[in-house]
This record gives structure tokens, sequence and C-alpha cells, in this order.
């Protein structure tokens, strides 16, 4: 009896670990109808009577991306916003350009981890763990090398040649986000209180006023 009660906590044990994973689709897909008036959380299937091959299909990845800006990279998605049949897929990708010297500020994805291969040139890359550590994990890599980022964690990235680079990123959402930490900061709408950053940084309201007027 002793046996059964356990092979029976056992089995429960799996099954309850096993639904507070993501569910299965529930069809072949769901391409995302983007006229849709009804809001959900990610977006309404189309008909799939209406479905076509180019509700799968991007092309521009070949292009390269403008980075005369001035952080110097630029960041090309290829998210549900591009291919409407990624929708319940969990999975998009980017192109990211750099200038010599160029960077992908820090930043971070809400809704995804992030896998990064270099295609071209070399990268300083690295992560910041969560408090309280806020201990930063970094590494230069080079053409062919991958590096992975954590879900939600404050990264970045640095072009350290003299000539361009690039890099392709994969991440684990159809839609991940991007919250870039200097622009969410001191470029909000409106403002956040200069009380509160002057504290948070521990400077002076002028510096926060100069910060915000480059947001």
């Amino acid at each position: 009896m002793a046996s059964h009660f356990l092979l029976l906590g056992i089995m429960f044990l799996i099954f309850s670990v096993a639904l507070a994973s993501d569910h299965s689709p529930l069809q072949d897909f769901c391409v995302g109808d983007k006229n849709s008036p009804v809001l959900v959380n990610g977006m309404v299937c189309k008909d799939p009577k209406l479905v076509q091959a180019d509700d799968f299909f991007f092309s521009g990845l070949h292009m390269v991306g403008n980075t005369s800006n001035a952080v110097g990279s630029k960041v090309t998605p290829v998210n549900v916003a591009q291919i409407a049949g990624l929708n319940t897929f969990g999975i998009s990708l980017a192109r990211i350009d750099f200038a010599p010297f160029g960077i992908n500020p820090p930043h971070t994805h809400p809704r995804a981890s992030e896998i990064l291969t270099v295609l071209e040139g070399s990268l300083h890359v690295g992560f910041v763990t969560s408090n309280p550590e806020n201990r930063l994990i970094s590494k230069v890599i080079y053409k062919g090398d991958v590096f992975v980022f954590p879900q939600g964690l404050v990264h970045f990235q640095k072009n350290v040649g003299y000539g361009k680079a690039v890099a392709i990123a994969a991440l684990s959402s159809q839609n991940p986000g991007v919250i870039a930490i200097a622009n969410a900061v001191f470029g909000s709408n409106p403002d956040i209180s200069s009380d509160v950053l002057a504290k948070a940084f521990q400077v002076d309201k002028n510096t926060i006023y100069q910060m915000q007027s480059k947001f």
C-alpha cells in the first residue's frame, strides 16, 4: 500500500511539472490576422483557407543595416510583426549590424532568451545577473562563435574591431520586446521625476535634465 501511494505521488509530481510548461499548439499553424479588431495575448488566427506562402516568408536579412547613428548599430527584427506565420511558434530572430566600435546598447528582452551568432567581425558581449550580485558575465567572441543571453537580463554587444561586424540573434518568443535601458530611464513619456532619478543615480538634478534632453 505504501509503495502504491509513493507511485501515485511520483506520478503527480511528473504531471504537475509537465502541465507547468507551455501548451503545445493545437493546430498546424495560427497565422496572425493583423487586421482583426479582437485583442488577445498574441494575435487572432487568420482563416487557414486564406493562408498563403507569403505568410511564412520574409526577405531582407541580406541587406546591410544603416549604422549611421549615435550608437553605431542597426537591428533588423524578424518577429511576428514581419512574419505573421510566427504567431504561436515562440521564435523570432534579428540581424544586427555594427559600425567599427559601434554598440548595441544595454537592453533587455522581457519575453525571450537570446542566442547570438557572429557572422562577421568580433564582438565584446555580456550580461549582468540580477540583484543582489549584479555580476557582469562577458567575453569577446569571433566569427562563428555563439553566446547566450538569459531572458530578462540586461545585456549588450560592442564591435571591438576596426571593420564592420554582423550577428544573427535567435529569440525564444514571437514578440520578445526590447527595453533599451537608457531610453526607458531617461526618455520615458512623461519623464520620470528628476527627484527619483537624481536619488537613484546619486547625481544632481542638472545632470538628470542633461541626460533627459538627449533622449
